[in-house]
């Protein structure tokens, strides 16, 4: 199970109601969580202020169905394939919560000082009267997730009698001698369960009551429980025929079942990378494009399994490998700053490659593939990046006995030293967003790109040594 997050009650705001009978005077009135989220929603939409942040690639298909449908007051379920954000964009919904909410101090599920629902609480609401004591609850203390594995039991979401409480003298029809559950303990909240197609059918069974009317069944009693949850999922539509299915009647009791998707422009593919990776060294924006343009060809490539799917992850830990070889040159050689150039690319299909489902008829030709899709990205980007330019003076300095030498041992201003001074290198920097005055090791990274291009575009020659070595040349 995760949270969010846990705030103590010493970080509780300060003057605020300590018992029910300071609520009920101060005037405040209680809401269900759906209303509670409706009316958030609303106000964040009429202010201009984004409720979803973080969120990429969504703002004109996904997140509209979902205000709409969390407007309605519809529980949710997210279809999609692997990696496309399913589950951040269900975490955000803790924002949409009030940040403090009265809740019955000491009581088992988060009761509301008005509307207590278990017979303890009932009873203490009776006893104690205005007197009945208020803590306050922070809203990251109000998401629950659980990921939905096979091993899941009706007791773990639902409750189950607990033992020790009937040992102590109590009865087995005693509500009290409930152990609750997830679902119930998330009261006032929000529960997502994640991979829901992955619980047994006869666990989703035990979800019907509590999306519906409301009440939980244990070991063949009912216990009245009016809960107030919001219920979110997320399921990859081939689990319907692969290692489950989310069962009819579940299925009926989601108010909206919404599909979610990869980014749809490159720039969006961009942003996720730059939002997720944790980079141990520079990835300029022309090799962060590259990986972008690289994931969006697999994508769409026959010989990758797109059932599958190639997740938004394999993008990141792509940035992430190709700064981590920039970080390894820096120590190597010394260079600082650590800069990512184009010859770093060259780690990622060997390490990510067991990231992706091939179709049959690939094995032995996955890596052949994925450096031909890695020089297709490498090639669209220079030719976006570097159009009009005129390369020739580049490509005849190399071809005319200069020839350049990259790798892993060599610095940037090395490459830089092997050519003459050329205005089309300063060109070529300022189209990678490099000025003409920055260290070395980032225009290094920016000339390396245009002699892939003249490579890839068959002006000079390319000659991959056994050192691991890299000259560009006649």
């Amino acid at each position: 199970m995760i949270r969010l997050g846990t705030v103590t009650a010493a970080a509780n705001p300060a003057g605020l109601p300590a018992t029910a009978g300071e609520l009920r005077s101060a005037g405040y009135v209680a809401r269900s969580v759906k209303t509670e989220i409706q009316q958030n929603l609303l106000a964040a939409l009429r202010e201009g202020r984004d409720p979803w942040p973080g969120i990429v690639g969504f703002g004109d298909t996904v997140v509209p169905q979902l205000e709409r449908a969390l407007l309605a007051g519809h529980d949710v379920a997210l279809l999609g394939e692997r990696g496309q954000g399913k589950t951040r964009l269900l975490r955000t919904l803790a924002g949409l919560l009030d940040e403090w909410t009265p809740v019955i101090d000491g009581s088992e599920l988060a009761e509301h000082p008005f509307e207590p629902i278990t017979p303890a609480s009932r009873r203490r609401a009776e006893e104690l009267g205005d007197a009945l004591p208020v803590r306050w609850m922070h809203r990251s203390e109000r998401y629950t997730e659980k990921l939905a594995t096979p091993d899941t039991s009706v007791g773990d979401l639902i409750g189950d009698v607990d033992p020790v409480k009937v040992a102590e003298g109590r009865t087995l029809g005693d509500p009290e001698t409930i152990h609750f559950g997830l679902v119930p303990r998330a009261h006032r909240g929000i529960v997502a369960l994640n991979e829901l197609p992955d619980l047994a059918e006869r666990i989703q069974v035990a979800l019907l009551n509590v999306m519906e009317e409301r009440d939980i069944q244990v070991r063949g009693y009912t216990l009245r429980l009016p809960l107030d949850v919001l219920l979110v999922a997320t399921a990859n539509p081939e689990d319907y025929t692969n290692r489950g299915r989310i069962i009819t009647p579940l299925k009926d009791r989601f108010g909206a079942e919404i599909r979610t998707h990869y980014p749809l422009q490159l720039s969006a593919e961009i942003g996720v990378v730059r939002q997720e990776a944790d980079l141990t060294a520079e990835v300029g924006d022309p090799l962060v494009e590259v990986l972008a343009r690289f994931v969006r060809a697999l994508r769409e490539s026959s010989v990758v399994d797109q059932r599958s799917g190639v997740s938004a992850r394999f993008a990141v830990a792509a940035a992430e490998t190709v700064a981590a070889a920039a970080l390894r040159r820096s120590a190597l050689t010394g260079e600082e700053p650590a800069v990512a150039r184009p010859v770093d690319l060259e780690s990622v299909p060997a390490v990510l490659r067991g990231k992706l489902e091939f179709e049959p008829g690939e094995e032995g030709r996955e890596l052949e593939q994925l450096e031909h899709l890695l020089r297709v990205a490498v090639a669209e980007t220079a030719r976006d990046r570097l159009a009009g330019l005129d390369l020739t003076p580049l490509a005849d300095a190399v071809t005319e006995g200069r020839p350049v030498e990259t790798g892993e041992r060599v610095r940037g201003q090395d490459l830089l030293a092997a050519l003459p001074e050329l205005p089309v290198l300063h060109e070529v920097a300022a189209r990678c967003g490099v000025g003409a005055d920055e260290p070395a090791a980032r225009i290094a990274s920016a000339v390396e790109l245009a002699l892939e291009s003249l490579y890839l575009g068959r002006k000079v020659a390319k000659d991959v040594r056994e050192s691991g070595d890299t000259v560009y040349g006649p």
